[in-house]
């Protein structure tokens, strides 16, 4: 007669072998080229000829669904990702192209119409640590719309904007030492 003997630590090691195989089957799949051009997070890369016919003095592509913003300076040099926050909902999305009109360090801030109207306590704010701009503004062709700083760290990464793109601080002052008024921007 043959007995077998489930030990705690054959159990354990059982276990940990069965919760990595899934890691372990997506770094083989990741070593090999791919066509897709996606990863499992949804984040996606962009080339700037899909988007512009040329680079102009400087380009960004701010893509919503990857929450995340390219820039590329004007000589190619240059090319780098973001992790930004988005806008909460399509309604206050804005897409299209436009460009970088002009630029502040230490920015006030203004609620739109609409912002107080859904939130009425809502007030002119100075420039400062609860300015939800942060510490630097880039502002785009279409009013109310910016690149901003914040220093809400949590809002990166998720669906949080009253319309804006938003980075944090330290990213937004990089970008906005780089990316010179004219730098055209493509929101997607």
């Amino acid at each position: 007669m043959t007995t077998s003997r489930v030990t705690r630590r054959l159990m354990l090691g059982a276990t940990g072998l069965a919760l990595s195989a899934p890691s372990l089957l997506l770094a083989k799949q990741s070593a090999r080229p791919s066509v897709n051009r996606h990863n499992i997070m949804g984040f996606s890369t962009h080339d700037w000829q899909d988007h512009f016919d040329t680079l102009g003095k400087a380009s960004i592509i701010a893509d919503t669904s990857s929450r995340a913003l390219h820039f590329w300076s004007g000589d190619g040099k240059t090319y780098k990702v973001y992790p930004t926050s988005v806008p909460r909902s399509d309604e206050l999305t804005k897409r299209g192209f436009t460009t970088i009109v002009r630029k502040r360090v230490g920015p006030d801030w203004t609620p739109t119409p609409s912002m107080i109207e859904e939130n009425p306590d809502l007030k002119y704010m100075p420039p400062g640590p609860h300015n939800p701009l942060g510490t630097h503004a880039m502002y785009l062709g279409w009013p109310a719309y910016l690149i901003h700083g914040t220093h809400d760290q949590r809002k990166i990464g998720r669906q949080s904007s009253s319309g804006c793109i938003g980075l944090y601080n330290r990213m937004i002052a990089e970008l906005y030492e780089a990316a010179p008024v004219g730098t055209q921007v493509r929101i997607i």
